[in-house]
């Protein structure tokens, strides 16, 4: 009988360098206390990294710069693969996706249909807050950003620059999923989109 760590370490070395692992990965390997420890001693020994609480990586390492870890919008993108979660990036997030910002947030705030929960990643920390349904159908990758950018400025707030940027960006977005997102956005923000038709 192999132990859990012999086990759990053949399973990490079939991992993809860079790609996160979370202890779920091995269940029914052992009990997740026996899992937990076994991340723990595998983290000690330096085969995998933690990089937040419950969440490692086998870094991918640069000969120039050693160990290369995920960003914290890697980290969050990864654990709403791993919960099948929907999320959608709000405030000075979505500005900064967007490029309205060039501020990069300490804070990202990610609207879901999961659990809420917050998780420190080194100096950052991501929060997973709880919204409705109706906040996440929008199907636009560029027009559910454009809303929650467009939230976060204010009514009316925006400059010229800041719309017609947005504009801009509105244009590239796939026409069916641009109407059915407009449909969803707020009477003054849906205005500021239909200029992009």
């Amino acid at each position: 009988m192999q132990s859990i760590e012999y086990q759990i370490l053949e399973r990490v070395k079939k991992i993809k360098r860079g790609n996160l692992i979370f202890p779920d990965y091995f269940y029914g390997i052992g009990s997740s206390e026996a899992v937990r420890l076994a991340l723990h001693r595998l983290e000690k020994d330096n085969i995998i990294t933690r990089v937040a609480q419950g969440i490692y990586l086998r870094p991918k390492i640069s000969k120039y710069i050693g160990e290369v870890l995920p960003s914290a919008e890697e980290i969050a993108m990864g654990i709403a693969k791993r919960d099948k979660i929907r999320t959608l990036p709000t405030g000075a997030y979505a500005l900064n996706a967007l490029g309205l910002s060039t501020q990069v947030p300490m804070k990202i705030v990610l609207l879901t249909d999961g659990s809420p929960r917050e998780i420190k990643v080194g100096k950052r920390t991501i929060k997973f807050k709880k919204t409705t349904p109706k906040n996440l159908s929008a199907k636009g990758k560029i027009s559910r950003l454009v809303i929650q950018a467009l939230k976060e400025i204010g009514t009316n707030k925006q400059t010229t620059q800041e719309e017609q940027r947005i504009i801009e960006l509105l244009k590239k977005e796939d026409h069916r999923d641009l109407l059915h997102d407009i449909a969803l956005a707020p009477v003054w923000i849906q205005k500021i989109m239909r200029k992009a038709l």
